[in-house]
């Protein structure tokens, strides 16, 4: 064996290989080669360069090979020495690649790697040389592919996933593998915990509908199905903010909108708003049911609805407000003029025969009227009285306190009888009426 020969084999120089070494090193040029020696003579073209063949003539019990090929022109001849110059630099950094690389010939066959794809085999016990420890289905008609995939055994728990990409090229597929582990972890760990928040809204009254950045509905909890009546394989498509919004219309849901083209532009600003956490609506429905609608911003420019079902809320506040005005009407209606002050000493109601009988309408007033200020104006009109400052501190103290009554006379008016009472929460209840002993009195 020639230097030339061992130097293209990448032999030492006291080797003696067999026909399956020679083979084995002469088929990437030259193959495929037979399985035994040639027993008549025989040329095997190179694979990729034209003009070269390998001559193989037996000699008795031997067999010659050798490469022939014709001289290379000069031009030819730099561009090769430039090429050998830098061949060794290119082995070298792609040994150093810390992603897997391989090339596959049409059956799928591996006939090169690097170090990384040796180390990968390694760590599952695979052999580079056999079949690929990554399971790929390459398509037919796509000259590049891009797809997961776990060596070993598969499953979450898996340690060794890899995003492959896959290129097509005249001698089959040549492979480039990324480890993509952490990826793979924060998708599990974000699937587990999308799984423990599904698990505590499911027990949530208030519906909840929360949206991607690109407005398809990502979690919805049963409440939403019970308040909307939108049937779970529909939510279960992930459909859109406007679908499912344009179905909430369709099941008279939410209130009806006067046209289609409204009902869009009202969409669209109910959109803007709940991106910005300004939207809150109440919706008045035909089943007269009533729905608070709150719409607030959700990571990673999403949108999250919350439906509440407010009905007896409203119906509640709707019986204390009527029952309010009867009680307002009542105290309307009585002659006794009435004032009632809170433990802050500020007026939180009055009746009409009060604003009669003072001149003074509370409800006209930007400002709180206080304890003080309204003694002092009840003074004023009246005759001089010790009780002034008494109804003060009454209504101020925070003692156990007992009702009292005192007489007083108006300067220009008739005389009345003062009665202070206690309130629970620490009010104060005033209530000025006539005295009929001194009206009825002889002369």
């Amino acid at each position: 064996m020639t230097p030339a020969a061992r130097e293209l084999l990448d032999l030492a120089d006291d080797s003696a290989p067999d026909w399956a070494t020679l083979r084995r090193g002469l088929a990437p040029y030259f193959g495929p080669l037979p399985d035994v020696p040639p027993k008549d003579p025989a040329s095997y073209p190179a694979r990729h360069v034209s003009g070269v063949h390998l001559a193989a003539r037996p000699e008795r019990s031997a067999l010659r090979l050798s490469v022939q090929a014709s001289r290379l022109p000069s031009a030819a001849q730099l561009k090769l020495m430039q090429d050998q110059i830098e061949l060794p630099r290119l082995r070298r950094a792609v040994s150093l690649v810390p992603c897997p690389i391989w090339q596959t010939d049409a059956a799928q066959r591996v006939t090169w790697y690097n170090s990384a794809y040796e180390d990968a085999c390694a760590q599952v016990g695979a052999v580079p040389d056999g079949p690929p420890p990554f399971d790929l289905a390459l398509p037919d008609g796509r000259d590049t592919q891009r797809s997961r995939t776990a060596l070993g055994a598969r499953g979450e728990d898996s340690k060794y996933w890899y995003e492959v990409q896959s290129h097509r090229n005249r001698d089959g597929w040549m492979h480039f593998a990324t480890n993509i582990d952490a990826i793979i972890r924060s998708e599990v760990n974000q699937r587990n915990f999308l799984q423990t928040l599904t698990r505590i809204f499911a027990h949530l009254p208030i519906g909840l509908a929360v949206f991607d950045r690109e407005h398809r509905l990502a979690l919805f909890n049963p409440a939403l199905i019970d308040l909307t009546g939108l049937s779970a394989e529909f939510l279960s498509t992930r459909p859109d903010l406007l679908s499912l919004f344009d179905a909430l219309r369709e099941g008279r849901m939410m209130p009806e909108p006067k046209n289609y083209q409204s009902w869009r532009e009202h969409l669209a600003g109910v959109i803007a708003a709940a991106s910005s956490d300004l939207y809150v609506e109440t919706w008045d429905l035909p089943s007269g049911l009533t729905y608070r609608i709150t719409g607030r911003p959700h990571p990673n420019a999403g949108i999250a609805f919350l439906f509440e079902d407010i009905s007896s809320e409203i119906s509640l506040t709707r019986r204390f407000r009527q029952e309010l005005a009867q009680a307002h009407s009542v105290l309307d209606s009585l002659e006794d003029a009435v004032a009632v002050f809170s433990n802050q000493g500020g007026l939180s109601f009055c009746n009409e025969a009060y604003s009669r009988l003072w001149g003074d309408d509370p409800d006209t007033c930007v400002a709180e009227l206080s304890v003080t200020e309204a003694t002092a104006r009840w003074q004023s009109a009246c005759a001089p009285s010790p009780i002034w400052g008494e109804i003060r501190d009454f209504a101020l103290s925070l003692r156990d306190r007992t009702a009292w009554e005192a007489p007083l006379q108006m300067q220009d008016g008739p005389a009345l009888r003062c009665r202070v009472e206690p309130m629970p929460g620490g009010a104060t209840l005033l209530r000025f009426s006539v005295d009929r002993r001194m009206v009825d009195a002889p002369g």
